[in-house]
């Protein structure tokens, strides 16, 4: 059974809330659940920060024995060398999520700090994106 935890940023403990002409209406709780029961074959943990720091320490913690983490570092995307650097050093590999495309948005989003670091980047699938990468690991051997 392959290990994934997902990772969630800043302000996306408002999913369903916050601009949901942006983001939409669903909560990420409720979407992980649809998750669980089409990946029974994985165990899907779960984390949202604020903190920029918090979200480092969970990287640390899980970034040497998980099989892959699905990262979507909210703005700290665009502003954090320090998540870069905690992606570098670990072992499993971390895909960036987005869900909406950043590239459509305002300049200051079209830069990401951590892209660089990761096996690779979705976005602007809504939270489509999160399976999209949950199905990179799945069908690979890493």
């Amino acid at each position: 059974m392959k290990k994934i935890q997902i990772i969630n940023g800043p302000n996306l403990n408002l999913l369903g809330k916050r601009e949901p002409s942006v983001y939409g209406n669903a909560s990420f709780e409720s979407y992980l659940e649809e998750l669980c029961k089409r990946y029974p074959q994985c165990e899907i943990h779960y984390y949202q920060s604020n903190v920029e720091g918090e979200m480092i320490n969970k990287i640390h913690e899980v970034g040497f024995e998980f099989d892959g983490i699905v990262l979507n570092a909210g703005a700290y995307t665009h502003t954090s060398i320090a998540l870069h650097d905690a992606i570098k050093a670990i072992e499993t590999p971390v895909v960036e999520v987005h869900i909406s495309n950043v590239h459509t948005r305002e300049p200051f989003r079209h830069v990401s700090m951590i892209s660089a670091a990761c096996k690779g980047v979705i976005l602007g699938f809504g939270m489509e994106s999160y399976r999209l990468a949950l199905e990179s690991f799945v069908c690979t051997d890493k």
